[in-house]
């Protein structure tokens, strides 16, 4: 058994919770929206066998713009360019405040 110390501080306490502590959850927040997105995105061309090129066409951009849509670490995406990817699925972004 290791004798590691245990910050009792984070014992039980869940991750949302860990996270505001360190002044980092709004951020991890839209960070998982991001990649939930473009997981999304990259899932629905899987099921409508799209390439990146074929997709680019139909959004009337770049081939970059779709890696960028694609990239989970790329925030600089516009809500304007998420929404083009889901019309170019035949999908609409949906957006609301909670």
């Amino acid at each position: 058994m290791s004798n590691e110390v245990i910050d009792e501080k984070y014992l039980g306490s869940s991750l949302d919770d860990f996270l505001k502590e360190e002044g980092i959850l709004d951020e991890a927040e839209l960070y998982a929206a991001k990649a939930r997105l473009a997981y999304e995105i990259q899932q629905l061309m899987r099921q409508q066998n799209l390439s990146k090129t074929t997709m680019a066409q139909r959004m009337q951009t770049s081939r970059a713009a779709v890696d960028r849509i694609l990239d989970p670490e790329n925030h600089a995406v516009t809500l304007m360019t998420m929404e083009k990817a889901a019309t170019a699925l035949g999908k609409r972004l949906h957006i609301s405040l909670v």
